[in-house]
């Protein structure tokens, strides 16, 4: 059984300990978060602390906090000789403080509001020693069917799709609901095409999935869209339609 402790109390934190806690092969020896209070829930369920000076030995220690705090966080742990890793998409391993060190990235999007199944998530792992690799290894493939080794510059990469598949398509979401909301139609109208089209790249690739008037380089059509939107809608509808029709040589 591989003893764990996670260091954080935020939606990813939230979520890889829920999911540890029910893993029989992991033992979650403590959780620790500098606000005590996000991480009341776990009373009963395992340790808990709010001193750095206070966690307790573990295999691995998880650090699931912001970005800008993990070399911090990791340079203040009073640990020796024991692997240390860290869950951003955007952080160097090498950003840990740490002779051993590594990265266990759950490439999904996380809230505390809506459960997760931990099953199908992509988990990205890299350590800075073969042994270490192995037992990242083998607490990923206890967590998820698809486990990959990432290094560090693959993994910006990705952390950069990641953002543009997820926050910049969620953003146009929020724009699609304005447009909506302004003329009174329900949003969940556009729910079927929105499922539909994230179903269609698991078998297409998107450069084959890809319709509408920018592809078929309709002018009149666009142009109406334009008229419609605020300038600040404008400049994306412009910008994201020129995207598309320079990659299907279309001139507009």
């Amino acid at each position: 059984m591989i003893k764990v402790v996670i260091l954080g109390g935020g939606n990813v934190a939230y979520h890889l300990t829920n999911n540890l806690l029910d893993n029989k092969d992991v033992d979650v020896v403590q959780v620790y978060n500098r606000n005590i209070v996000d991480i009341q829930y776990l009373k009963n369920k395992t340790l808990f602390t709010d001193t750095l000076s206070d966690v307790k030995e573990a295999d691995i220690y998880i650090i699931a906090v912001s970005d800008k705090a993990i070399t911090e966080v990791s340079s203040k742990l009073k640990i020796k000789n024991k692997l240390v890793v860290h869950t951003s998409g955007s952080v160097a391993m090498d950003d840990l403080q740490s002779d051993r060190k590594g990265v266990l990235y759950l490439l999904q999007s996380f809230s505390k509001e809506s459960k997760v199944d931990f099953s199908n998530i992509p988990i990205c792992i890299e350590a800075n020693h073969d042994n270490d690799l192995i037992l990242l290894s083998t607490l990923a493939e206890s967590i998820s069917k698809s486990v990959y080794f990432i290094d560090s510059n693959q993994r910006k990469s990705l952390h950069l799709a990641a953002v543009v598949v997820n926050n910049f398509v969620n953003h146009l979401y929020t724009i699609g609901s304005d447009i909506c909301d302004k003329n009174n139609i329900p949003f969940e109208i556009l729910q079927p095409l929105i499922l539909e089209t994230a179903k269609k790249i698991t078998k297409l690739h998107p450069l084959d999935a890809q319709t509408g008037p920018a592809k078929r380089n309709d002018n009149e059509t666009i142009e109406k869209h334009i008229a419609m939107l605020t300038n600040n809608q404008q400049e994306i509808y412009k910008l994201l339609t020129k995207s598309i029709a320079t990659t299907y040589d279309k001139k507009l």
